[in-house]
């Protein structure tokens, strides 16, 4: 599991040099203006892939991160059984804006603690709240995209609260099964796919709701793997950032394999990343993920079993199948070796 820090450990944390976000010091001239705004949604308690993927947006300057939703967990999660786990995704979004030396913490809101007690009813929080305040805006053109790579509990209360939210936003969301003919289950995979499984009933919610959804199912989000010598070489030698992100992995690795009594392999899938990749990564001219693939379907109903089941007439969504990890990942390596070496000339 993710180290869950204290808060006497986080504000211990410093960092040579500090900034704000729509800033990127580190590379020279003055970014462009946002192409879109992003809510970052994560349960940052759980599976470290999901700190990669806050590092990463955070470090890119062509989406303006509004908000990051500090989200909950399934109750005894095996990475972090509890409870409070939204809490606890708050500290540690709060540590790493720390470890980034940024400064707005304002924009870390807390989800809920638990999952919707069926699809008709909002679990009230901070995060459904400042959703709607978000999506709602009258004071920008700028697109709204909802990176999702947890559960959906506080998008499914903030449609449930303002169902006008649904066609101001389009969910970007890391969960659910496989589609039959595009994708076969893993072998052992779990009856209902992990993401999906922490709130069945806010899937539901969202699925029938009129939002705008590309989804990056399991088969798909399962082949974002990069190799620990990679993370060695790319991640953690680019200074203390970066350490902090590899040990947090490594710690899964080990944790695999006290779990399973076996070795656990030399690669970690960081399924989260895509979220950056088609928000933050789009083609310049006509923009789009380009360089990644997906194919257009009907939008599905959720079953309470955690399956899909077909609608007629309804709106059609993305599926994606495949991404440029390429990009994806030599992006995130870039930046942070760009803000790593602009943190220690700070710290000279």
């Amino acid at each position: 599991m993710t180290n869950i820090p204290t808060p006497d450990r986080i504000v211990a944390v410093t960092a040579p040099r500090s900034w704000s976000l729509g800033e990127t010091p580190w590379a020279g001239a003055g970014p462009l203006p946002p192409r879109y705004r992003v809510i970052v949604d994560n349960d940052f308690s759980g599976d470290p892939d999901d700190v990669f993927q806050l590092v990463h947006h955070l470090l890119s300057p062509s989406v303006d991160v509004r908000l990051v939703v500090g989200s909950h967990l399934s109750e005894d999660d095996p990475f972090d059984p509890g409870p409070d786990t939204a809490s606890h995704a708050v500290l540690v979004a709060r540590e790493v804006f720390a470890r980034l030396g940024l400064a707005d913490h304002d924009r870390i809101v807390l989800g809920a603690q638990a999952a919707l007690p069926d699809t008709s009813t909002a679990v009230d929080s901070p995060a459904a709240r400042a959703i709607i305040a978000e999506a709602m805006r009258e004071d920008t053109d700028l697109p709204l995209f909802y990176a999702a790579g947890g559960g959906l509990t506080d998008l499914a209360s903030a449609l449930l609260l303002e169902p006008a939210i649904a066609s101001r936003l389009t969910l970007v969301w890391i969960g659910g099964p496989e589609h039959e003919g595009l994708a076969t289950p893993p072998p052992g995979g779990s009856a209902i796919e992990y993401n999906l499984a922490i709130d069945v009933a806010a899937a539901q919610v969202v699925f029938a709701s009129e939002a705008t959804i590309w989804q990056v199912p399991r088969d798909a989000y399962r082949r974002c793997l990069v190799s620990f010598a990679e993370l060695r070489a790319r991640v953690r030698a680019t200074g203390p950032l970066g350490a902090y992100l590899h040990d947090e992995a490594l710690e899964i690795l080990r944790g695999a394999v006290e779990h399973s009594g076996r070795g656990a392999g030399e690669a970690y899938a960081l399924g989260d990343q895509p979220l950056v990749l088609l928000t933050a990564l789009q083609s310049p001219f006509e923009p789009d993920p380009s360089s990644s693939e997906y194919v257009v379907m009907p939008t599905p109903a959720i079953t309470a079993e955690g399956t899909y089941q077909p609608v007629e007439g309804a709106r059609p969504m993305r599926v994606y199948t495949g991404f440029d990890t390429r990009m994806m990942f030599e992006d995130l390596y870039a930046k942070l070796a760009e803000h790593a070496a602009w943190q220690r000339a700070g710290g000279s």
